[in-house]
């Protein structure tokens, strides 16, 4: 096995400020995300803050994916962990990306558990 899987860190601005206070549409929105992915859904759970920002988790059979937002800022971070081959981690990254109108984004990729990563892990220790 070359890699355990595939984590993209996703950073997204500008994103429509209600649509990042609304958990009920952030859980539709997490869902489709990871079925677009190819990932099979086990649940999906968010949380409202008060006085507003969202965190949710979607449980996926092959790991995980979540978000955080700050709708004040129009700002959303998320995670997406998929492993296996059938999966595309990319596509949930998309999916977001458009859900939320996200006008600038950034991702990063780490491909978990390769030689490279157990590399940069023990230097920094």
């Amino acid at each position: 096995m070359e890699t355990f899987g595939r984590h993209l860190v996703l950073e997204m601005w500008d994103c429509d400020r209600e649509i990042l206070n609304n958990a009920k549409r952030l859980r539709e929105i997490l869902r489709k995300a990871a079925e677009e992915a190819g990932a099979t859904v086990i649940r999906v759970f968010c949380h409202e803050f008060n006085p507003k920002g969202v965190t949710g988790v979607a449980l996926l059979a092959e790991s995980h994916l979540t978000i955080h937002t700050w709708p004040d800022e129009g700002y959303a971070a998320a995670d997406i962990f998929t492993c296996g081959q059938h999966t595309d981690p990319q596509l949930a990254a998309q999916h977001l990306i458009s859900s939320l109108k996200a006008k600038d984004s950034t991702t990063f990729e780490l491909k978990r558990g390769s030689m490279r990563t157990r590399e940069v892990a023990q230097q920094s220790a």
